[in-house]
């Protein structure tokens, strides 16, 4: 396992993992946040909410100018240092958010399925349904390629809808809280390697990864990281992997940045051992 001295990228979610996924708080996180930055390891977060959300959230941890992964891999923004990307700021992958929205309307129309989208509700509402503040809520809806969704169905429709969204070529995700749709060729797999990638490109360093996560939409994440440490959360299901072996995967006892404290400790813990 590597230290805090090797070259080292950390993929965090953010609701359930880094921050409760009810009240927000992170400052469990706070000591480990601020030692990770004194040796340079970037903290890229990983999450389902938007570009707006994050680059907020950043500021609030103390991560600005880092790249981050938004709306489930669909957004991908690049680290301040890479203006000559040609990507630079960041890169929207697949269909995007108007045309994933006409496409749910059109759907829903036609087969009767209940569920209501984030787009549908007013700021004030969609602040009393998440636990927002009203501005904060004015940033979830500030999505640019990918649409959440609050199913209202059985589990039987949400089958038929899951299959009818694959024909089009759109993915439905399972978060923490609330259903996802995005295009196929997006997700936090893809975004995860592609930034490893382009950390190695500028800085001819060979990285190694550790991701942390809590619901199954961070399967895809937690399985393209050489580390991963699965935090204790609300999912009934909770995350399966494909490779779950002690000297790569933990699991923690405790849940939101309590558990994100604990998974960190125990990884440092064994690498320094």
């Amino acid at each position: 396992m590597p230290s805090l001295d090797d070259p080292l990228l950390v993929f965090t979610d953010v609701d359930g993992t880094l921050c409760d996924s009810h009240t927000g708080e992170w400052q469990a996180a706070a000591d480990w946040l601020t030692r990770l930055r004194e040796h340079h390891v970037p903290v890229i977060l990983c999450s389902s909410k938007t570009a707006a959300e994050m680059i907020d959230l950043q500021k609030t941890l103390g991560l600005q100018g880092l790249p981050f992964i938004a709306e489930n891999g669909a957004v991908i923004q690049l680290d301040e240092k890479w203006q000559d990307d040609e990507n630079y700021p960041r890169i929207i992958t697949g269909s995007p958010h108007e045309e994933i929205a006409n496409v749910l309307s059109q759907m829903r129309h036609k087969n009767g399925w209940k569920f209501t989208t984030f787009s549908e509700l007013g700021e004030h509402v969609l602040a009393e349904l998440t636990g927002l503040t009203a501005t904060q809520a004015g940033l979830a809806h500030l999505q640019e390629a990918s649409e959440t969704l609050i199913w209202r169905d059985s589990d039987k429709q949400m089958a038929a809808f899951d299959a009818a969204l694959a024909q089009l070529g759109l993915r439905f995700v399972q978060g923490a809280r609330f259903w996802h749709v995005l295009d196929e060729r997006a997700g936090k797999d893809q975004a995860v390697n592609w930034l490893t990638r382009r950390y190695r490109h500028y800085t001819g360093k060979r990285y190694s990864t550790l991701g942390l996560g809590d619901g199954p939409n961070d399967a895809p994440l937690l399985d393209s990281v050489d580390y991963a440490i699965v935090v204790k959360g609300l999912n009934r299901e909770g995350i399966v992997l494909r490779k779950d072996t002690p000297d790569r995967v933990y699991r923690t006892q405790q849940e939101g940045a309590a558990g994100w404290r604990e998974g960190l400790d125990q990884f440092f813990a064994a690498s320094s051992s």
